[in-house]
């Protein structure tokens, strides 16, 4: 059996893609915690027996009042349907349909506690495109029979049968055509609801316990991940348009292939079976052949994004490029980009060219079969041409039904994709999560920051960088670190804050909201004025008054500021319009609005002058604020009560800051 392995390795990948799909799909019909996977796959045979009882017994008083009022329409023209209804409701068949009603109904009464919170609107909707489809799908069932009959009037040059089979046809596109629109409408609808619900809940996981700080999606290589944005944004967009697009047609094409299979066996068993071995051999043969697409829509999705990424981070960078005059560099990194991009997709061309040239060689080669099959009994006039004329209507349904992967298997490909991508982004941010939840476990909350034979080392390199730490940081201290660069300088400020956990020891940290970070580069937020001031805290009103805002900033030394921007609410782009040095002090302002009891700050006056710098210090000490240092200013030891001085080695020393000479500046 040398084709063991294979299809061994081609099941597993399908059940992991499975499941994968199953934990995107499922929490937004059903909790994925308080459910499982068959009772979700239920559930949906559920609705679909609701659904289907909800059409027969909306048919069968539909055509108890037609029949009623006007007996001689439904026994010209419905008869055959009247004749279906009779035959289900006089035989064992309507019991079987009521059954089915009752089961789905209990299903969902069964599940109804799990259905709160709003979780019964998509099944709602889910409910109402399936009645859609059936009822369109039953009127395609239909148009065979009215083909036929047309077909054999206009041969038999039948005026009235001809004119009066032709309005029947009519009527049904006119009676179709809202309910596909319908159907369209509501689907996206779903859709567009469906999107918003899994687009919040990444983002809700991305921003939970520091999920985002611990992806690093600048660390591709190991974390796997790459582009958070383009997941939470793009793919979540493809995802849940394709899943219920291909949801749905599969739905689709099952309810064609039941209407009309057994249409066409009636006509013809040997036309039935020819179709069931070309859809065999052509299927076989594009499945195999589209495996490459997976890979390279994979691809393109991360090439597109890395290359938008490219362009952003120019954007984002302008000035200091300008200043460089680093273009040319910029510009052969963007095309380079470009070039991974355009390289990818000139292979997707060539496979999906091949795989288009496959799907129309066999739409095509698939028009013959009717006439190889069916020419010797229209010849031997054992079947009229009405009779050939629904067969080939039914056959193209049935083939259209069968063929649903043939046509679809380059989007099956950028699907299977795009699951991919995000349940790897789902699974990575909820492994963030549990790291980040485990990190502050390790870091207990305390009155003051208190380290205890700490060893802290780098997370992905292991390396030491400082070796069995002892320091205690209390009510209005205040410590300067100092050493050379990359002795892990600001990497204890990283252990101190609750970012990183020390791989031996202990590190206790003040309570969330007592300690504030101030990095070198200020975090400016996208909003307005009052929004960078009380960052991280809401921009309340009632809170932090105008007069309030403009008092902080006189401290600061921004006064200007106010005067260029009277209106708190006004939204700019700060970044670009604040110098370093307006940042950082700009960042002195929001420290005092929230007036935390401890402050971390990486090099964060390195933008100032002196004259400056001791002005914000001195504000930090008049509010009786502990602080921790990092910088290289001679000056600052001035305003600190001890040093820790690191050499990059593991060793530190703990000295006075009195007397303590840091070198020339």
């Amino acid at each position: 059996m040398p084709f063991t392995p294979s299809l061994r390795h081609q099941s597993g990948n399908f059940l992991k893609l499975t499941h994968k799909l199953q934990r995107l799909t499922q929490p937004y019909f059903l909790p994925l915690e308080e459910t499982n996977g068959w009772q979700f796959l239920g559930l949906l045979v559920a609705l679909i027996f609701c659904v289907g009882g909800v059409v027969l017994f909306l048919l069968t008083a539909l055509m108890a009042a037609v029949h009623g009022l006007l007996p001689q329409l439904t026994d010209t023209y419905l008869g055959g349907v009247q004749g279906s209804l009779s035959t289900i409701w006089s035989s064992w068949w309507g019991v079987l349909f009521c059954g089915l009603f009752a089961v789905g109904c209990l299903s969902f009464f069964a599940l109804r506690r799990q259905l709160r919170r709003r979780r019964w609107l998509p099944w709602l909707l889910l409910g109402v495109i399936i009645f859609m489809l059936l009822a369109v799908n039953g009127i395609n069932a239909g148009i065979t029979f009215i083909a036929r009959d047309l077909t054999n009037a206009l041969i038999a040059k039948d005026g009235e049968a001809s004119y009066r089979n032709l309005w029947i046809y009519a009527i049904c596109f006119i009676v179709a055509l809202p309910i596909r629109s319908s159907q369209f409408f509501f689907t996206r609808k779903l859709g567009i609801l469906w999107r918003e619900w899994l687009s919040k809940s990444l983002v809700t996981n991305y921003m939970t316990d520091r999920a985002y700080y611990r992806i690093n999606p600048n660390d591709e290589q190991a974390t796997d991940i790459d582009n958070p944005d383009q997941r939470i944004s793009d793919d979540t967009r493809d995802f849940t348009v394709q899943s219920l697009g291909f949801t749905l047609s599969i739905f689709d094409s099952i309810l064609t292939f039941l209407l009309n299979i057994l249409i066409l066996w009636s006509i013809s068993k040997e036309l039935t079976l020819a179709l069931f071995i070309y859809t065999f051999i052509c299927s076989t043969i594009l499945i195999i052949s589209g495996r490459k697409l997976v890979k390279l829509n994979f691809n393109q999705l991360r090439y597109e994004a890395d290359f938008r990424y490219g362009l952003v981070h120019v954007r984002d960078n302008a000035e200091s490029i300008a200043f460089y005059r680093g273009e040319k560099q910029e510009q052969e990194e963007t095309e380079r980009r470009l070039g991974t991009v355009v390289k990818n997709f000139n292979l997707l061309i060539i496979w999906e060219t091949i795989i288009s040239v496959m799907q129309r060689s066999s739409n095509y080669g698939s028009n013959f079969i009717p006439y190889l099959i069916l020419i010797g009994p229209i010849l031997s006039g054992e079947m009229d041409y009405g009779g050939f004329a629904q067969a080939n209507v039914a056959f193209s349904l049935v083939e259209s039904s069968l063929f649903f992967i043939i046509y679809n298997i380059d989007a099956l490909a950028r699907f299977s994709a795009s699951i991919g991508r995000l349940a790897g982004f789902q699974t990575n941010i909820e492994e963030a999560a549990q790291q980040s939840r485990d990190a502050q476990q390790a870091i207990p909350s305390g009155d003051s920051l208190v380290v205890c034979h700490a060893t802290l080392a780098t997370p992905r390199t292991n390396r030491v960088l400082i070796e069995d730490l002892n320091l205690s940081v209390g009510d209005n201290e205040h410590l300067l670190v100092v050493g050379p660069s990359g002795c892990g300088k600001t990497s204890l400020l990283r252990m101190v804050s609750g970012l990183w956990s020390p791989r031996q020891g202990t590190v206790e940290s003040p309570r969330p909201g007592e300690l504030l970070f101030i990095p070198q580069k200020p975090y400016m937020t996208l909003g307005t004025l009052r929004e960078q001031l009380c960052y991280p805290q809401p921009p309340d009103p009632d809170l932090f008054s105008d007069d309030h805002l403009r008092s902080v900033l006189e401290l600061v030394n921004l006064g200007a500021l106010v005067q260029r921007y009277p209106d708190f609410n006004v939204k700019q782009d700060w970044p670009r319009l604040l110098s370093l040095g307006e940042q950082q002090r700009l960042a002195f302002a929001r420290l005092l609005l929230n007036s935390p009891r401890y402050v971390v700050l990486d090099e964060a006056t390195s933008a100032v002058d002196v004259k400056t710098e001791r002005l914000l210090y001195n504000l930090l000490t008049e509010r009786s604020i502990a602080f921790i240092s990092v910088g290289h200013r001679p000056t600052l030891t001035a305003f600190h009560d001890n040093v820790l001085e690191l050499d990059g080695s593991g060793a530190w020393r703990l000295l006075p800051a009195s007397g303590y000479g840091m070198g020339p500046a």
